[in-house]
């Protein structure tokens, strides 16, 4: 039993999903909810479990992969996804998943298509995608830096390790990463009583703090918020301290970055918990909707594919992340990649249209988030 009296032990798939508030946000707005295919509720369950196992952190893992929604009010759109930022293409041999997130993103999709994209973004892409195969995106993308992939479902191992847990207490994490999926393993760290430091630098904040305050709260109450500019030889000095004298590591960006400040995991015996789309080795940038997406994690009417839920890679990668953390001897280098945390819920199962469907819930964040750079001046003084 968890902390709060409910059942640990799986209960079924598809109870898990109706239970998760996932199903509600899984069809087109005008059709029947439908539950995904695959078992990633129940992964996410389970996931939860090692956490708790581990030290006493009590989650329900399945709901945690709609919480999201429950804040921002997100309803299910078929091909669009719940956060509006993805949507569902047709290309000439299947279906793509393609991203239009970031500012900058407007100027990849244009050098994707080789035309400028003056207004209206969507018709032109959807027309240079019905004419080329997936795996043509898929390479273009790749050399963009384009959050963009063809539905392919591809080989995952199942998330959920099966190693000896160590107690989150007491622990130091430096947290890097920003968004989803990293926030949300440090904040699962922090539930079990680690110490978590968010690192950013003045000119890139976390993103997330633009999107709904109460979300962000929820993952950073109770963490320090650091800011250091690794462009001056004082702060890289300080970054490369705190690296050194952490227990465990949080980055989610491609290696290089990281690497450019003078950091990485050869320079400590921490934990190191890289989150990436595709990978450590692979050039894939990705959000959550477009990985999961593109790993194969779409439901189907009959009609076509459509979204599952709000950005699933994220929320199932911040689980997985967070249970390899504590099942994981110091110094290991975890290569954790959304997408083959996806495929590895995926069985086989088939979609299917639901007559109920719970909607998705949120827990009450503890307390405030830290303003950005509040910890700074303290957390120096301890190096």
């Amino acid at each position: 039993m968890s902390l709060s009296g409910r059942p640990l032990l799986p209960r079924g798939r598809f109870a898990d999903w109706l239970e998760s508030g996932v199903v509600a946000l899984t069809g087109r707005p005008d059709g029947p909810p439908l539950v995904p295919p695959g078992r990633a509720a129940s992964v996410a369950r389970e996931l939860a479990a090692v956490l708790a196992r581990a030290a006493g952190i009590d989650v329900d893992g399945a709901a945690l992969l709609a919480e999201r929604a429950a804040f921002t009010g997100g309803v299910r759109r078929g091909v669009v996804s719940v956060g509006g930022a993805c949507r569902l293409l047709p290309t000439a041999d299947g279906w793509a998943a393609v991203s239009y997130a970031r500012p900058d993103d407007r100027q990849l999709l244009a050098a994707l298509i080789g035309a400028d994209l003056d207004g209206d973004v969507w018709e032109p892409v959807a027309a240079w995608l019905r004419e080329r195969p997936g795996t043509e995106l898929a390479e273009r993308a790749a050399l963009l830096g384009l959050p963009a992939n063809p539905v392919s479902p591809g080989a995952g191992d199942h998330p959920v390790p099966a190693g000896t847990v160590r107690p989150a207490a007491g622990l130091r994490v430096v947290d890097f990463s920003a968004l989803w999926a990293g926030p949300l393993c440090a904040h699962l760290l922090g539930l079990g009583g680690a110490d978590v430091i968010k690192v950013e630098t003045p000119d890139r904040p976390d993103g997330a703090r633009a999107g709904h305050p109460g979300f962000y709260r929820l993952l950073h109450a109770g963490h320090r918020s650091v800011v250091l500019d690794p462009r001056t030889p004082r702060d890289r000095a300080a970054l490369a301290a705190l690296v050194s004298g952490a227990d465990v590591v949080i980055e989610a960006s491609r290696p290089r970055a990281l690497a450019g400040w003078g950091l990485g995991p050869a320079m400590t015996t921490a934990t190191w918990v890289s989150i990436t789309a595709a990978g450590r080795a692979s050039p894939r940038v990705g959000f959550g909707d477009d990985v999961a997406a593109g790993a194969g994690l779409v439901a189907d009417d009959g009609s076509g594919p459509v979204f599952c839920g709000d950005a699933l890679a994220d929320p199932l990668t911040g689980l997985a992340a967070a249970a390899q953390a504590l099942t994981s001897p110091p110094g290991t280098l975890l290569d954790v990649a959304m997408a083959a945390v996806v495929a590895g819920t995926l069985d086989g199962t088939a979609s299917t249209v639901a007559t109920r469907a719970a909607p998705p819930r949120t827990r009450t964040p503890p307390g405030p988030a830290p303003e950005t750079g509040a910890d700074t001046d303290a957390v120096l003084r301890e190096l």
